[in-house]
């Protein structure tokens, strides 16, 4: 059962126009309006159940720059410092705190990568420590154990899920923007061969431009207008702990385990990577591009079941814009925990901090994390359908760049200056017979 996430009033009515609509109220959809609205542009936020209740309210929470692939740093850094001005200009709190991020060894052959993309990092600006084995284990003295080395991230950080979107949503009501729950978005209005509008189930929303951040429902709405966006959603599951004996780090990744700090709820458990590839008609369609990410993390990834198909978020059906729609029969991807990585959690977190068998496991979720084959976002307008912008396939690290890639889209659809070069992101590199490099985090 999912641990509440934060809430929020509806805007009272759906506009007839505006000049954004953003289709997808994860962190990411809110992030995109509200820098439109702060540049005082006339958006409409639409999510088809509550903002916030899916992937973004049920990961780490991490906000790093540690261990970015290369393509993503430059928004990680810009998103990090736009997580720490979101508070001071609007008001609202989002939980961000520059915690840190500690990362332990006793593996030489990983500690070794870290040392170089330390050196790779310190070429872009981004302040990274590697860990003697007495640092290491000093700073891991809360497991008793020796540590051959680490890293600390000392300016990164981390969020709360359960209040982060919600946060920002209220952010854009302030701003003038509207946002609607429970008003999914069913398709598309197009005059001239262009987006001319976005049918919901309670009306059509007149504009020129629909942001589709609709993350693990993105492939299956592209291919309502022939558009090809090959992405697979993996099912990770985690559990929260609640207070008691203990000490635990803010932000810790192991390869056994990685613990983060939950607001003031307790702290989250999970194994970095560990997901279930639940079968569905889209992962058949696109099981060729994803040959070399799943082979990559194969020791990680376990067969699923059938999560996805009753999620029928990865359909390859088509419906029509006056009928009821998948995304209105499942408001909210609630999908099963697995069991059994939930139990290899508990046990590698009491065998590294023994005090922890005296916590309660106060929930136990899931959620589904939509990846790109080379897990990095895909961010640009399809050129066979002007006026539809994709944001979608941020492969498990959308929560933590949310800020920067909201800021982007929003530079991109409005004519300003990118605030990173978005051409490493756009969507048109799945097409195209070049060789995808899948991202080494």
């Amino acid at each position: 059962m999912m641990p509440p996430i934060a809430r929020l009033e509806s805007s009272p009515q759906l506009p007839a126009s505006a000049d954004y609509v953003i289709i997808g109220g994860g962190i990411i959809g809110v992030f995109t309006a509200y820098y439109l609205a702060k540049r005082g542009a006339k958006v409409c936020l639409i999510e088809k159940g509550l903002i916030g209740a899916e992937q973004s309210s049920r990961n780490w929470g991490w906000c790093r720059q540690q261990n970015r692939d290369e393509r993503e740093l430059p928004l990680a850094s810009k998103s990090i410092d736009l997580w720490e001005r979101f508070a001071a200009e609007s008001g609202e709190n989002a939980g961000f705190e520059r915690t840190g991020l500690l990362y332990l060894s006793n593996d030489e052959t990983e500690i070794a990568q870290w040392a170089r993309w330390g050196e790779f990092a310190r070429t872009m600006g981004v302040e990274t420590h590697m860990l003697s084995s007495a640092q290491a284990t000093e700073r891991g003295r809360f497991s008793g154990k020796q540590w051959r080395g680490g890293v600390f991230a000392p300016t990164d950080g981390i969020a709360n899920p359960a209040e982060a979107a919600p946060a920002v949503a209220r952010a854009i009501i302030k701003l003038g923007g509207t946002v609607h729950q429970n008003c999914a978005a069913r398709g598309l209005e197009t005059t001239g061969g262009r987006v001319s509008g976005v049918v919901t189930e309670t009306g059509v929303v007149r504009t020129n431009v629909a942001i589709l951040s609709a993350g693990a429902w993105a492939s299956s709405f592209c291919h309502q207008y022939g558009l090809r966006f090959p992405q697979s959603s993996a099912r990770q599951s985690v559990m929260l702990i609640g207070s008691g004996p203990g000490e635990l780090p803010d932000a810790l990744h192991t390869a056994g385990i990685s613990i983060t700090r939950r607001g003031h709820s307790g702290h989250l458990l999970s194994i970095s990577g560990r997901a279930r590839i639940d079968l569905t008609p889209q992962k058949i369609r696109f099981a060729k591009d994803f040959v070399p990410m799943f082979f990559k993390r194969r020791k990680n990834l376990a067969l699923g079941g059938w999560e996805g198909m009753r999620g029928s978020h990865e359909t390859l059906g088509k419906w029509a814009l006056d009928k009821v729609t998948p995304m209105e029969r499942m408001r909210i991807l609630e999908p099963k925990p697995d069991a059994t990585a939930l139990q290899l959690t508990h046990d590698r977190a009491i065998d590294m901090v023994p005090a922890l068998r005296e916590r309660t496991v106060t929930a136990r979720f899931a959620g589904f994390i939509d990846s790109t084959p080379d897990s990095v976002p895909g961010i640009g307008e399809f050129a066979a359908l002007p006026g539809l912008v994709l944001a979608a396939g941020f492969s498990g690290h959308g929560f933590g760049i949310g800020p920067g890639a909201g800021h982007l889209i929003a530079d991109m659809v409005s004519g300003a200056t990118p605030i990173v070069d978005p051409a490493s992101y756009h969507p048109s590199r799945f097409d195209s017979s070049q060789r995808i490099r899948v991202a080494d985090y």
